[in-house]
């Protein structure tokens, strides 16, 4: 059993040395935290110049923990050891802290640094990794796991209210400035005219890793700052995506981290990986594994051109009853509103095809984070859900036409693998007595979390002042035909003229459901393999000064990447030949005449990443009519 956590960047607006006076004030002991029975120092060692000091202290805790654990644990009291390294010059404390109690039992690790925020030098950084793995616990592994959990969380909130309590405490006691430290026989200020040439170096990498450079080893500095770019701060979490708990900011900083360093490509928002983290119970691989198969299927279908490049045909423009409204719900959320009863489902079908209905329902997903952005831009605070309104008067049989129905649950699956947890609340109102009917067909097929959040309102169920829509949404927000005083600025829908229908044959268009393309200009090509099998793209070089460029994502599982050539004449009936199926035997096994070379080394590619790789024929000395094969 192995746990982590990271956390995001916590700042505290006070200089460096004024935050470390209040750190130092927490020991012999600390009466905020009760666990923390006390800590003696057992050796400190301080540098020549007095910059750096070294505290080792062995701490003593007493866990909550229930009776029986005791009782079989035999101990009243736990023991961590804590190391302290304190760069007075570099301004950055680094604490290592680890369990000395059932070492050989299980294993928790703690490293947390202080150092000088990036951009303001009188503010201060916090940041903390921390490490946990059970062995064997006389088979008591899951409840230690859940105590060990309960009690590091608990103390990480009541962390920064310690360091806060004490700051304050010195404030109380009238102490208003602490000297930054300055080396023997340099004044202060001319300390700080020289910090520019003293610490170069320093500041140099301060700057690129954003949080300053460690005063220990660089083994453990590479740990704690693995790129600058994936950390997060406490208070722009809390601004932009609300008030998250320690597990779930943790998760968010490592989905981030892992995507900075596998993914080439660029990062999606934290609110969207939020969204997928939040889908799959903040489990950071079952999310990764989410976001990485909805990030090759945009890419695949170029959903990130779709709002410029695809205008609903004059059809929809004309007869679908759907749109935005102006105004939000309570909860700040975008609504949408569609008349489902009003919708001509085999009219709409036969109109623009299936690949016209799901680009538009993608195309509505895709407003809907937009204007999830606007209204986080504009209520200064984070939104990311919208809400929908579906009238189902007028909902009948008719709207049970199987090929409908097909595509509805094809819109479904692309909904829930790709836009997960968008949906805030969902009113059903002005159902009709075949609605139990249509609710049975299509509610399987419905996250069971977005089930939740539907609210079912028969006849005039809706206009009722408690309990009504106008309990979710102010009246301007409601459409008039609802009851509320909102003008709409989509159609009523209506039946549409069969002069509007493609000569698609019905038969085919059911058929060609489970294949949807929602893009068919797209580029990328799918092949599965199983395992020692091979995938080969042989490519001929026509030309001088020709590069190639390979670019392919892994959905799932690990392989290895590599380009050979040759110069051997190569009996390939097109200048563009196809790829080969899935191999059992390399192409330089099958055929040893090629005297094939490596162009480039074997690129390892893990689950979930993304690659691109260029290759230049100059470089290899190629010429007109060598062969490339890529080799998967």
């Amino acid at each position: 059993m192995v746990q982590t956590y990271t956390s995001p960047i916590r700042v505290y607006k006070t200089p460096f040395e004024f935050v470390m006076a209040a750190y130092e004030k927490r020991f012999p002991t600390c009466k905020m935290i009760p666990i923390f029975v006390g800590s003696e120092i057992t050796s400190e060692i301080t540098s020549e110049d007095k910059a750096v000091t070294v505290i080792e202290r062995r701490c003593k805790l007493n866990v909550d923990a229930p009776y029986l654990l005791r009782k079989i644990a035999g101990v009243e009291f736990v023991y961590f050891i804590q190391k302290n390294t304190l760069d007075r010059r570099r301004r950055t404390l680094v604490i290592e802290a680890w369990n000395e109690s059932f070492a050989s039992r299980l294993v928790i690790r703690e490293t947390c640094k202080y150092s000088v925020h990036p951009d303001n030098d009188d503010w201060t950084c916090f940041e903390q990794d921390a490490h946990l793995e059970i062995k064997s616990f006389f088979g008591f592994e899951n409840a230690v796991e859940k105590l060990a959990i309960k009690q590091y969380m608990a103390n990480i909130v009541k962390g920064k209210e310690v360091i806060d309590h004490y700051i304050q405490e010195l404030i109380d006691e009238g102490v208003t400035h602490i000297p930054r430290f300055v080396p023997t026989g340099i004044t202060e200020d001319s300390a700080l005219d020289q910090s520019g040439i003293e610490d170069e170096i320093t500041l140099s990498s301060l700057n690129h890793m954003a949080l300053g450079a460690t005063a220990s080893s660089m083994t453990m500095d590479k740990r704690i700052h693995r790129d600058s770019l994936y950390k997060l701060d406490a208070d722009y979490i809390h601004r932009c995506l609300g008030d998250l708990d320690p597990v779930e900011e943790s998760r968010i900083v490592e989905l981030k981290q892992w995507l900075q360093e596998h993914h080439k490509e660029k990062i999606p928002s934290d609110a969207h990986l939020l969204r997928f983290l939040r889908a799959r119970g903040f489990n950071v691989e079952k999310g990764r594994e989410m976001l990485c198969r909805s990030l090759i299927w945009r890419k695949q279908h170029q959903i990130d051109r779709l709002l410029k490049s695809w205008h609903p045909p004059d059809v929809l423009k004309t007869f679908f009853p759907g749109g935005w409204m102006d105004g939000y719900d309570d909860g700040g959320r975008p609504v949408f509103v569609l008349r489902l009863g009003n919708l001509d489902v085999k009219g709409v079908l036969r109109s623009i095809g299936v690949d016209g209905m799901l680009k538009l329902a993608i195309t509505i997903c895709e407003e809907g984070l937009v204007k999830c952005e606007e209204a986080t831009r504009v209520q200064q605070r984070p939104v990311s859900y919208w809400a929908c309104i579906f009238d189902l008067e007028g909902l009948s049989m008719r709207h049970l036409w199987r090929p409908g129905l097909k595509v509805l649950y094809r819109i479904i699956e692309v909904f829930e693998a790709n836009y997960p947890e968008t949906m805030g609340r969902v009113f059903l109102v002005r159902c009709p007595r075949v609605f139990p009917i249509l609710w049975t067909l299509v509610s399987p097929f419905i996250d069971e979390n977005t089930r939740k959040k539907f609210i079912i309102y028969g006849g005039e169920d809706h206009q009722q002042p408690e309990g009504g829509l106008t309990e979710y949404l102010d009246g301007k927000s409601i459409p008039k035909f609802l009851g509320g005083d909102a003008e709409c600025g989509f159609p009523e829908g209506g039946i549409i003229p069969r002069s509007h229908y493609l000569p698609d044959d019905l038969a085919e268009m059911e058929s060609g459901i489970d294949s949807i393309s929602i893009n068919s200009e797209s580029l990328y090509q799918s092949v599965s393999l199983i395992k020692d099998s091979y995938h080969e793209v042989p490519v001929i070089v026509h030309d001088a000064g020709t590069v190639i460029t390979y670019d392919f994502d892994v959905c799932k599982g690990d392989c290895i990447f590599t380009v050979l050539f040759t110069t051997s004449a190569v009996k390939i009936p097109s200048s563009t030949p196809p790829a080969s199926p899935a191999l059992q035997t390399s192409i330089s096994v099958i055929h040893p005449d090629l005297k094939l070379k490596e162009v480039v080394r074997p690129i390892p590619c893990s689950d979930g990443s993304s690659e691109q790789v260029s290759v230049c024929e100059q470089s290899n000395k190629l010429t007109r009519g060598n062969t490339l094969t890529e080799d998967t």
